[in-house]
């Protein structure tokens, strides 16, 4: 395939589409075509044909369809990862089943996914262009992990926290202890690295990644089989306990909130911050205007800087702050934005984090924590 006269061949993202889907591939490959920095360079039915591609066009990224004949996504992509590593964005339906299947390939090493709308797929596709352009630019430079943030939407209003509930100047005093966890691009398996090694008596944890609805509820089920903790998707009025931890819900703002004496989950569906709903900011602001000193912060891989105002002003609340370290990161695009906002106590390695927030604690030597 011949690039564009107007595309600089060293500094285009090379992309093959693999999709068993011709209306996909087409619509892929149009949006793909008409960014000035990446050109499709090949398409394929199904990954049989994609395997030579790969060897004849060596792509920057390949966008992954879950669900195709010979050979199905997954099986694809875990051959992949063990032979040749590169940057795969899945291709998901939003569905309990897609949902289930994405996961999987995230935990194989996908970088990100793309999903399809249930109706009106050519129209769905379009409407988020460019969304689907920067995640195809992170997952790019994601293998090396050193990612700039992506510019904002052309023409989106940029919303903070305050569209959602106001900041506080102080707070009611409490002893019992919090951590919020903020997270988004690569953010499913460093939450599974962090809540694995929490023991069944830590802290109540509130959680936002952003994911779409169908993917928080699967995402959450599968965390709570895998750890020693209970993990489930937040509910409006969920009174936030010792050894749980509450995943925002897709296309809701997770707020921590209190009643009487005892911390309380809060749903929101107030307008997306920093283009997400549930943004990492809400949460973050939430827990410092009622929690202040009692919350541990943190902040996760994931791209742009959702989470970076508010880690700060947890920060000035009293909260101590952790963010995981660029070396870590999938993405160090969240992460990077608060420490450079000055709302980060430490920077850890992801391996380390839950060994540190114990240290915090003060909590190592009397309690068992396997990190």
């Amino acid at each position: 395939m011949v690039k564009s006269a107007t595309k600089s061949a060293a500094q285009v993202i090379k992309v093959i589409v693999i999709d068993d889907s011709a209306l996909m591939r087409g619509i892929l490959s149009e949006i793909i075509n008409a960014q000035r920095d990446m050109q499709v360079v090949a398409v394929a039915s199904d990954p049989l044909v994609a395997r030579d591609q790969i060897k004849a066009f060596n792509p920057d990224v390949l966008t992954l369809d879950v669900e195709m004949p010979k050979m199905d996504g997954l099986a694809f992509l875990e051959k992949l990862m063990r032979l040749r590593p590169m940057p795969v964005i899945m291709i998901s339906s939003l569905t309990e089943k897609g949902s289930d299947i994405t996961l999987r390939a995230l935990e194989l090493g996908a970088v990100d996914y793309i999903t399809k709308p249930k109706i009106d797929i050519q129209h769905g596709m379009q409407e988020y262009s460019s969304e689907i352009a920067e995640k195809i630019r992170m997952a790019a430079q994601a293998r090396v992990r050193n990612l700039v943030t992506p510019a904002h939407f052309a023409g989106t209003k940029k919303l903070s926290a305050d569209v959602v509930l106001p900041a506080l100047k102080s707070s009611m005093i409490s002893t019992e202890k919090i951590i919020v966890i903020g997270a988004s691009t690569g953010g499913t398996e460093a939450l599974k690295e962090v809540l694995l090694t929490m023991p069944p008596d830590a802290p109540g944890i509130l959680i936002t990644q952003h994911m779409p609805e169908a993917f928080t509820r699967a995402f959450a089920h599968r965390l709570d089989g895998l750890c020693k903790i209970s993990v489930k998707e937040a509910e409006d009025g969920d009174r936030i306990l010792p050894g749980h931890a509450y995943v925002a819900p897709g296309n809701h703002h997770l707020l921590l909130t209190r009643s009487g004496s005892n911390y309380v989950a809060k749903l929101s569906d107030g307008p997306p911050v920093n283009r997400h709903r549930p943004s990492v900011d809400v949460l973050f602001r939430s827990a410092a205007n009622c929690a202040g000193k009692n919350v541990i912060g943190i902040i996760l891989t994931g791209m742009g800087g959702d989470g970076a105002a508010g880690m700060l002003e947890m920060k000035q609340a009293g909260a101590y702050t952790f963010a995981q370290d660029e070396k870590s990161c999938v993405v160090f695009g969240m992460p990077k934005e608060a420490i450079a906002k000055g709302g980060v106590d430490e920077v850890v390695p992801l391996h380390d984090i839950t060994r540190k927030v114990f240290v915090h604690f003060a909590w190592l030597g009397t309690r068992a924590v396997r990190v």
